[in-house]
């Protein structure tokens, strides 16, 4: 008998891998989770993974939220390992994707004894639990040689029903451990654990601390006692994801703190460009403190071209790193590659376009001081040019081509890729509505972004535009929004500059 075919055609023989994502941070990804997210045909998440834990997926991977939105509907675990098992039999490479550990309150062992019942071979990916990062990340040991020599993780989980629920839960025990306890998932709970413990013989004046968000940006964290704890989380409405650690170690925080404060901390930010390109801008931005809204209302659609006889140039300039990426393409196509480009100048609008040729082992010869079309035209100054091809999307202003034509040049313009409306769904639209900013990088966001919202009175009274640009804030102000920010250097790094300098002076008046 044949075995079970995929739709690609992939014979059966797939597997599952059950890997750890961390607690938040990107940066505590493992090099093994990195390598299996990549090579992934599909990838069942949970929602409290690094929200840049996927953008190292493949652009055709299978994406699935198999997770639970905090306090609401769940997918049923059952439906979960259903996917897990169909998927690898089609021969699919199956990546199980948790928050934390698998096997530290993740359900993780439970899926490995249901693949391995069903013959499934699987591997397990350690991932550090946020019950030893959040409170690292707050300046709190779990162990210490002068406080505590011991560790004990418990779950905080009230009953699916909502009522307290103390099945499998030793008070008496935990009240008597003499060393930290790490509370998880426990926040909604937390007046009943501190109750139980101090029932059960546990000091109602230890020292107690609950760390909210544990290893982003945004993190903060409650100190009290234990007798207290539970007032002092609700006075500060501590949120899940947070854990709650118990023990002398949590007085040694404010003394061991390491973390920075962050300058974007409490600020929303949404994020309007293709969502090929708003990963790395929303990490950084999440690095720095703030809650990011991806709102893509635009994406980037290859066109059928005829590439033309690129030795006839003695200029090629890239206007962005997609029209570098899709020549190459076109290159590997026609069964050519960078030598193509041997007889010409290049020149590239914005060190993020020259990084994406430098990927391509090419230097740019022209880097504009000003990231614009009009930057480049002033750089190339007195420079001869006879035959200029220009590489841009189709919508691109006609500033360079006209330009160089002026000085006598011939100019081809090589339109690889058209800029085309991305819908946004309605709670999106929302969050981006009630956002403290809302970043533009390019015109074409400007318009699709503002034709997706229905114009700018959608958006709050409050919210701030950042503009990468003058020529993104005059198509601001066409359509009748005036910039509040607007970078000094015309790149992401200008743009982050802009905010994090406009969000200080905000914070000092």
């Amino acid at each position: 008998m044949s075995p079970p075919e995929s739709p690609a055609g992939r014979s059966a023989g797939g597997r599952v891998a059950l890997v750890g994502a961390g607690p938040g941070d990107p940066g505590l990804l493992t090099a093994r989770a990195l390598a299996l997210i990549a090579e992934a045909d599909v990838i069942l998440h949970d929602r409290l993974i690094p929200a840049e834990a996927l953008s190292g997926a493949r652009a055709d991977a299978e994406l699935l939220f198999v997770g639970k939105e905090g306090g609401g509907a769940s997918v049923p675990q059952e439906q979960t390992e259903t996917l897990m098992i169909d998927r690898a039999l089609t021969g699919a490479h199956v990546v199980r994707l948790k928050g934390g550990d698998p096997f530290v309150f993740g359900r993780g062992g439970e899926e490995a004894r249901v693949l391995r019942d069903a013959g499934i071979p699987f591997e397990v990916v350690p991932g550090i639990t946020a019950g030893i990062a959040a409170p690292a990340y707050a300046g709190i040991p779990v162990t210490h040689r002068d406080h505590a020599s011991a560790v004990a993780l418990v779950t905080g989980h009230s009953r699916a029903d909502g009522e307290e629920s103390d099945a499998g839960i030793d008070w008496a025990g935990l009240a008597a451990f003499p060393g930290t306890l790490v509370f998880y998932m426990g926040v909604r709970q937390l007046e009943h654990i501190a109750r139980s413990l101090i029932a059960a013989g546990r000091s109602p004046q230890e020292p107690a601390a609950v760390v909210e968000r544990g290893t982003l940006a945004d993190q903060r964290e409650v100190v009290a006692t234990l007798a207290t704890i539970a007032e002092r989380a609700r006075e500060e409405n501590v949120r899940p994801p947070s854990v709650t650690v118990v023990g002398s170690v949590a007085a040694l925080g404010s003394e061991l703190a390491w973390r920075p404060a962050a300058p974007l901390s409490g600020l929303t930010v949404a994020v309007t460009r293709a969502r090929a390109q708003a990963s790395a801008l929303a990490g950084r931005l999440r690095a720095l403190g703030a809650e990011v809204v991806e709102a893509p209302a635009i994406r980037t659609e290859p066109l059928e071209v005829t590439l033309p006889d690129l030795a006839g140039y003695d200029l090629v300039c890239f206007t962005s790193p997609t029209a570098v990426s899709l020549l190459w393409d076109r290159l590997a196509d026609a069964g050519l590659d960078t030598r193509a480009l041997a007889d010409a100048r290049i020149a590239a609008i914005g060190p993020g376009t020259a990084r994406a040729l430098e990927g391509h082992g090419v230097i740019a010869d022209v880097v504009p001081e000003r990231f614009v079309a009009e930057g480049l035209v002033e750089a190339l100054g007195g420079q001869t040019v006879r035959r200029a091809l220009v590489v841009r999307p189709r919508e691109a202003r006609d500033v360079l081509p006209d330009a160089l034509r002026e000085r006598g040049a011939t100019v081809d313009v090589l339109a690889l890729y058209a800029t085309v409306a991305e819908p946004l769904p309605a709670d999106v639209q929302q969050a981006v509505s009630a956002s403290d900013y809302v970043t533009f990088t390019s015109s074409s966001t400007v318009r699709f972004f503002l034709e997706a919202i229905g114009g700018p009175g959608a958006l709050a009274a409050g919210t701030r535009s950042a503009s990468i640009g003058p020529a993104t804030s005059e198509t601001l102000r066409e359509h009748g929004l005036t910039p509040d920010v607007e970078a000094e250097r015309h790149d992401i790094d200008g743009l982050i500059e802009a905010l994090v300098a406009d969000a200080d002076a905000r914070a000092r008046t």
